[in-house]
């Protein structure tokens, strides 16, 4: 997803991209150049079309006014389990994902996870198996389904049968 200042960029001119996300955002010149270290001076001239501005001058307000997120990981479960993960990131392929929880405990608040997991930007989203379908069908990144283990069904099928009988 580009982001709204990138996207203007390509659909008009530096100069009016960024004095429509300076608008957006109700940032000033002055309140810019403290951020990104430009002298306000260039910053006038660049905002009022007096001057173009070097590339590496774009990066530098780009890098500002659309910082990096880091890539994560959504995971769609009930917070009990969200609290049990014991590592917050994970390293794949040379890259860091972080792992972000989503508390969850019925349908529609799975749902809901997973819509604004996408909107939050997350790489991907792991859900129970029963949802997995679902969400697949709603979100635009990769989703992966919860596999509980052997051990987990067979507590699981121990402690039902511990109360009923």
């Amino acid at each position: 997803m580009v982001n709204m200042l990138s996207k203007r960029i390509f659909e008009t001119d530096f100069t009016s991209a960024l004095n429509e996300e300076l608008e957006r955002k109700n940032i000033s010149v002055k309140d810019l150049a403290d951020l990104t270290g430009i002298p306000v001076s260039t910053l006038y001239k660049v905002t009022t079309g007096e001057r173009d501005p070097r590339l590496s001058t774009i990066k530098k307000i780009v890098s500002v006014l659309e910082p990096e997120h880091r890539q994560f990981i959504a995971v769609i479960a009930a917070k009990f389990l969200l609290e049990s993960i014991e590592t917050r990131e994970i390293e794949s392929n040379g890259k860091t994902f972080g792992i972000r929880g989503y508390s969850a405990n019925s349908l529609e608040e799975c749902i809901v996870a997973a819509a604004r997991a996408e909107k939050d930007r997350a790489s991907g989203i792991i859900c129970a198996p029963i949802l997995a379908s679902i969400v697949e069908k709603i979100v635009d990144v990769p989703v992966v389904m919860l596999r509980p283990d052997l051990s987990v069904m067979s507590e699981a099928i121990t402690a039902v049968a511990k109360r009923i009988g």
